[in-house]
């Protein structure tokens, strides 16, 4: 078990963060109890973030940064955290996010991580293993940030009506998950289209991509399979997918058929029923 004493800020960002945590802690003059107090939280869990244990989440660095009078260090801080939490192979991909001014997305089966409610992420999460679920639950979601910047990116989301019909968590998951969706109705930035049943072949048969475009940066294709991701700016590849993506789009249903498909489905699969 890792212990304060011997804690190496520089190990990680997680361990910085414990470090700092510690200093400023001790500097204010305030126990890890006392602290706890203060911004509502157990003296066990300031203890276990001290020593790089647990992950601190946003809210609990905006509440210490105001009881200590850190002018905003911990906010900052704990966005590099969160992101050196992502899978080793992901964490390029979540940079690609934060530096894009554009995002087009194709998805068949699932909602976009950058798309997902708390209860949906944590049942993809929980598949197959559930350790530290909460920390990776609250990591993930930590991506969205992205649209809380002054400028943030715009983003065109395809996604399979297979998706809307493919029960991940319970119906109470899902019903929360397409209200979601509903919610980006009238935010130009975020944009929900749905690829129906209907369009038959279309030109996203060979699986889900995402396109990433930069303000002086080439575009960047990215695709996934287990466990490992697949960025390339090859010319060909990007100029091979820009083009699907487009027919994928005019395929799909317009913006406004699309909350109503979502508004049906939602209410036909996922209604309250009667007994």
């Amino acid at each position: 078990m890792t212990h304060i004493n011997v804690l190496d800020p520089g190990a990680s960002p997680l361990d910085y963060y414990g470090f700092e945590l510690r200093r400023l802690r001790e500097a204010a003059g305030l126990t890890q109890k006392q602290l706890g107090d203060i911004i509502n939280y157990t003296a066990s869990l300031v203890g276990q973030i001290e020593t790089a244990r647990k992950v601190p989440t946003l809210e609990f660095s905006e509440r210490v940064d105001v009881a200590l009078g850190t002018d905003g260090l911990l906010s900052r801080l704990v966005e590099l955290v969160l992101r050196s939490q992502l899978p080793a192979w992901f964490q390029q991909v979540a940079e690609l996010e934060a530096r894009a001014v554009e995002m087009c997305t194709f998805h068949t089966h699932l909602m976009h991580g950058l798309l997902q409610t708390k209860a949906y992420a944590r049942a993809v999460l929980g598949a197959l293993d559930r350790t530290n679920l909460d920390d990776r639950t609250a990591v993930r979601l930590a991506r969205q940030r992205i649209f809380e910047k002054a400028e943030p990116p715009i983003l065109w989301a395809v996604i399979s009506e297979a998706a809307l019909y493919q029960e991940i968590g319970n119906r109470d998951t899902m019903r929360g998950q397409l209200t979601q969706l509903l919610a980006f109705e009238d935010n130009p930035r975020l944009n929900i289209q749905i690829l129906p049943f209907t369009a038959g072949v279309h030109a996203g048969l060979q699986g889900p991509f995402d396109l990433f475009r930069f303000a002086s940066d080439p575009t960047i294709v990215y695709t996934e399979g287990y466990g490992v991701g697949h960025p390339t700016a090859n010319p060909d590849t990007v100029k091979d997918c820009s083009l699907r993506y487009d027919h994928l789009r005019a395929a799909a249903l317009s913006l406004k058929d699309s909350a109503e498909l979502i508004r049906r489905v939602m209410e036909d699969r996922y209604g309250e029923q009667v007994a």
